[in-house]
């Protein structure tokens, strides 16, 4: 098949990677009338290939190219070769995301000012405020169609047994629980009809209710006729001349044929694994240590939120599986609060795991196995539970690293992903678990398993914004520091990670940062 745009058409804007970030972008840029590639490493699916099924699912989208996790971490030891959760496919992490669409906090955007150095962590504030960003969130929340915002006006969702019975909990505790503002539709939008509640939003959306850049951003871009997707294109390097502007990218496709693609400006949103792993592996003798790396920054400050998960047992049903996957949200913690034993919020995500994966990551007593754990999926629904969602701290030792010796099937370095907790992460957890427990003790819960950890959905940091270039990897507009037409699009430009799930965020900037590059290539800056 021929491409829509030639390979040596130097006036294009590549985009690497199609998910919240890329996929949003190129509508943007396509909107504008701008030209773009976007070369995505993964297949292209369609609605019908979209099955109720969590482990089929799970095989079907999940990025599984080998990565090796190193860390004193219980993540590491049991999940070696796969440290985050994400989707290989047009569409990126949107097919699976649980749609939990919330905005940063004013003082997270400024976690340096507000606490200082944080021993053992990297901090720094964003160089931008929730204030210049108000006016993009309420452009993404209109395109995302939030539901409960004033931006779309659309309804919630309704409060399912499994919402009610921690709405109690809270209350029992002086805590506050709300519904969750979701991207998936209450009401028929946009040709997409509303959520009929099948419980599988994480498996990707059979009906399409919720939003994916997969069947909105993506086809809307290519029915301008500005935008062409290349699926199954795999990029393995960016080039650049001699004046240190890139020039294009070299792909290798389904076949794995080579192609190098030209490029005006280039954009790279492939998460905060493949994003910084791309730039380490384009290094040259201008730039020795990876491209857009004169800070050292490049791959350091993984985040990936502090996690885990608390699922009580109750003597009635609960049934929890009848709702969407996160129908509310309990926030009584999300402010900044060292008084509590640690630094920054965390929120605890009402949650529903079906019963497969609840049966792989159910965790009662220490060994994950045995009459204890068939006891407690023997109640799986009588159960309610959480999922921990908190700010994790930046450290420089977190971080995404080229393997020595190991290749993938393209003879690359496969990235070596490196996630051990800060103390405050410890600290902020344990509150977490504490918290939950009494919550559901206050309603009769007669057994409560916290769940640790399992691999990252949120992935952040990595080519972090700074204001000075010595501190990170792009400016405010996700901008390289060192090399103007070479953007990042994606989660790991994020500072820090906030406690909010990161989404809405990155559709936001990617909103801001077309606007820019939009702008900069009118007047020929870039």
């Amino acid at each position: 098949m021929s491409n829509k745009f030639r390979l040596d058409d130097d006036s294009l804007v590549v985009i690497i990677g199609s998910g919240a970030g890329g996929g949003t972008l190129a509508n943007e840029l396509a909107q504008k009338g701008i030209r773009s590639v976007v070369l995505e490493a993964g297949k292209r699916f369609t609605l019908g290939d979209i099955d109720n099924d969590e482990w089929g699912m799970f095989g079907k989208i999940s990025w599984l190219d080998k990565r090796i996790s190193t860390a004193p971490s219980r993540l590491a030891k049991d999940f070696p070769n796969l440290p985050a959760w994400i989707v290989k496919g047009v569409g990126g992490s949107t097919m699976h995301w649980a749609g939990v669409a919330m905005r940063f906090q004013e003082h997270e955007f400024k976690m340096k000012t507000t606490n200082g150095d944080i021993p053992g962590a990297n901090v720094l504030d964003w160089p931008i405020t929730l204030k210049e960003l108000e006016p993009y969130y309420v452009l993404a929340e209109k395109k995302m169609g939030v539901c409960g915002t004033e931006s779309t006006g659309m309804p919630f969702h309704g409060k399912s047994s499994h919402y009610k019975v921690v709405e109690a909990g809270a209350k029992k505790i002086d805590a506050h629980c709300e519904q969750a503002t979701l991207a998936i539709n209450t009401q028929p939008r946009e040709g997409r009809p509303p959520c009929q509640v099948m419980g599988f939003c994480m498996q990707g959306c059979k009906i399409g209710a919720k939003w994916s850049t997969m069947y909105t951003e993506i086809p809307q871009a290519e029915a301008t006729g500005h935008c062409e997707v290349r699926p199954e294109s795999m990029v393995l390097k960016i080039e650049h001349n001699k004046q240190g502007k890139v020039t294009g990218v070299l792909y290798a496709d389904k076949e794995g044929n080579k192609h190098f693609q030209k490029a005006r400006v280039i954009a790279v949103a492939a998460n905060s694994i493949e994003s910084p792993r791309l730039l380490l592996n384009s290094a040259s003798d201008m730039f020795p240590e990876g491209l857009a790396n004169s800070s050292g920054q490049v791959g350091k400050n993984y985040m990936t939120h502090t996690t885990g998960g608390v699922y009580a047992e109750f003597e009635k049903p609960v049934h929890m599986y009848k709702s969407t996957v996160v129908p509310g949200i309990v926030k009584e913690w999300q402010d900044n609060d060292p008084k509590r034993g640690h630094y920054a919020g965390y929120e605890l995500e009402i949650l529903h795991l079906g019963l497969p994966f609840m049966s792989a990551f159910l965790n009662p007593g220490v060994s994950g196995w045995g009459r204890e754990v068939s006891e407690s999926l023997r109640n799986y629904e009588k159960m309610a539970g959480f999922w921990i969602c908190g700010e994790d701290m930046p450290v420089e030792q977190n971080s995404i690293t080229l393997h020595a010796t190991e290749k993938d099937q393209h003879g690359l370095p496969v990235p070596v992903v490196y996630k051990a907790d800060h103390i405050n992460d410890t600290r902020m957890r344990n509150h977490a678990y504490q918290k939950s427990k009494e919550l559901f003790e206050s309603v009769g819960a007669i057994k409560v398993s916290n769940l640790p950890a399992y691999p990252a959905s949120h992935n952040m940091g990595t080519n972090r914004m700074s204001e000075k270039s010595r501190d990170g990897v792009v400016n405010s507009w996700g901008q390289s520091h060192d090399i103007d037409n070479l953007f990042i699009s994606d989660g790991s430009q994020f500072t820090t990670s906030a406690t909010e799930n990161p989404t809405l965020t990155i559709v936001a900037l990617a909103i801001r940062q077309a606007d820019y590059i939009a702008k900069s290539m009118k007047s020929k800056t870039i």
